[in-house]
């Protein structure tokens, strides 16, 4: 008898018998309906994120009071947003040092999941750029539409099929050394605002 099966066999024996089949009631995407906006901005809330509700009609403005009050003059774009979003922002490929110099950065998003308060980027999108745009500036800024909210992660995954680059940001970058003190901006945007579009 190998070792595996003498501890195989311990177990079944402190059990009393075989294991029963395990339980597969695991949510799957769709079961829970579709995702809660006012969920999903209290969880980005949570995360210590800005957040802006808007309707469709004022997203221009409000991108453009979110940046004035930033004082973002130097705003980098991913290529494929709008361009009434933030008509002065760079959208050609930018380097690293552009990067750095650069007050926002503005995207759209793949996916948003009201569960968890987590944003989804595709950096194949147009409108969401490369992952270097969304992680070397200081603060981004992304839009989200109301319809890109899903309940869940499940939903997320099934939104998620067949992209291959993403990344998944629950707030702003944050970490915490040894003594559980929190330092924000250390792989990433120090500040994230989310606009929201319903």
């Amino acid at each position: 008898m190998s070792a595996r099966d003498e501890v195989l066999a311990r177990v079944r024996r402190a059990k009393g018998g075989a294991a029963g089949p395990a339980p597969r009631a695991y949510r799957a995407a769709g079961s829970r309906g579709p995702g809660d906006v006012d969920l999903f901005a209290e969880r980005l809330r949570d995360y210590r994120a800005r957040v802006r509700v808007t309707s469709a009609e004022d997203l221009v403005d409000t991108i453009a009071a979110a940046l004035r009050e930033r004082g973002a003059s130097r705003v980098v774009a991913a290529p494929g947003v709008p361009a009434d979003w933030a008509p002065g922002a760079t959208r050609t490929p930018v380097d690293v040092d552009a990067l750095e110099r650069a007050d926002a950065v503005l995207t759209a998003c793949h996916v948003a999941i009201a569960e968890t308060g987590t944003i989804v980027l595709d950096h194949a999108a147009a409108d969401q750029g490369p992952r270097a745009l969304t992680l070397v500036p200081d603060y981004h800024l992304v839009v989200v539409r109301a319809a890109q909210v899903v309940a869940g992660v499940p939903d997320a995954v099934a939104a998620l099929v067949g992209v291959d680059t993403q990344t998944w940001i629950s707030g702003p970058s944050a970490t915490s050394d040894i003594e559980l003190e929190r330092v924000e901006g250390v792989h990433g945007p120090r500040t994230l605002e989310v606009v929201i579009t319903l």
